[in-house]
């Protein structure tokens, strides 16, 4: 079987092995969290395979610990967010972003494990099919520290209820088999099976006629947005850009402590707050 020589460009790394394409997350040294660059370079990867017609399915995974922890906390605090236009450019980038795996012509499969929180947890709802290592935590933490959710998929892949108790608690410690039971996950399989479930998955799609399997995600995705849904995500972020650019005490106490004590301390004094039961 034919195996291309991976390419790695700087935070990120793409893998070719037959039909298969594997973009993977490179910052393990920050569980790979979301920075501009890692963001564009995605993108960039995911227009690239889009048009490879020797790919037929793209694997999305992370490198090292988790599949990601979500977007770079420390590069957004050190960012010039002072006005609501730098805000709003910010956020469409990774709004973008986020809809670069919805977007993709061939079909995704995230496999998850570790973390996979905030705007992993949505990059992971925009893929096709999400498969979860056992022991992976699920999170939308925006809540507890005054921000918006990016890209308002969850309402889309789950029933209301749950959307509505998952998002407005901030929950960060959704196992596996929670996401799996509300329609979240796929599959959930032990850690070490995990990349070989998520190939046989892919070879199985990979098999089938090519032209019908691009023209069937083409006629499922637009099903959803005939429906409204990005129109309705698009007003979702007018709304996050207000959010995010309105001064609030949870803000500013967030980021007085990571200044002061470093993001752990921060991240602890966002979650000690809450009970997170098994929400969402």
């Amino acid at each position: 079987m034919r195996q291309d020589r991976p390419v790695t460009r700087n935070h990120i790394k793409v893998e070719i092995e037959g039909p298969v394409a594997s973009l993977v997350f490179n910052r393990p040294q920050v569980l790979n969290a979301f920075h501009n660059e890692a963001m564009d370079e995605c993108v960039a990867a995911l227009g690239e395979l889009g048009e490879d017609d020797r790919v037929r399915v793209v694997l999305v995974r992370g490198e090292g610990r988790a599949f990601s922890a979500g977007f770079d906390m420390k590069a957004s605090a050190e960012r010039d967010m002072s006005t609501v236009d730098l805000v709003r450019r910010q956020m469409e980038r990774q709004f973008d972003f986020i809809m670069a795996f919805w977007d993709c012509p061939k079909p995704t499969i995230a496999l998850v494990h570790g973390f996979c929180m905030a705007g992993a947890f949505e990059v992971a709802l925009a893929c096709d099919i999400t498969v979860a290592a056992e022991g992976t935590r699920f999170g939308e933490p925006e809540v507890r520290f005054g921000t918006g959710i990016v890209a308002m998929l969850l309402p889309w892949a789950v029933l209301p209820k749950h959307a509505k108790e998952m998002l407005p608690t901030g929950n960060v410690k959704m196992d596996a088999n929670r996401a799996h039971a509300i329609g979240i996950v796929n599959h959930v399989v032990p850690e070490r099976e995990l990349s070989a479930f998520g190939r046989r998955m892919a070879l199985d799609i990979a098999a089938a006629a090519g032209p019908s399997v691009l023209f069937t995600k083409r006629a499922m995705n637009r099903t959803y947005e005939i429906m409204g849904m990005r129109d309705a995500l698009r007003a979702s972020l007018d709304i996050d850009v207000i959010l995010n650019a309105t001064p609030s005490a949870e803000k500013a106490e967030f980021q007085r402590i990571r200044k002061e004590q470093g993001l752990k301390a921060a991240l602890a004094w966002r979650d000690d707050r809450f009970s997170d039961g098994q929400a969402g």
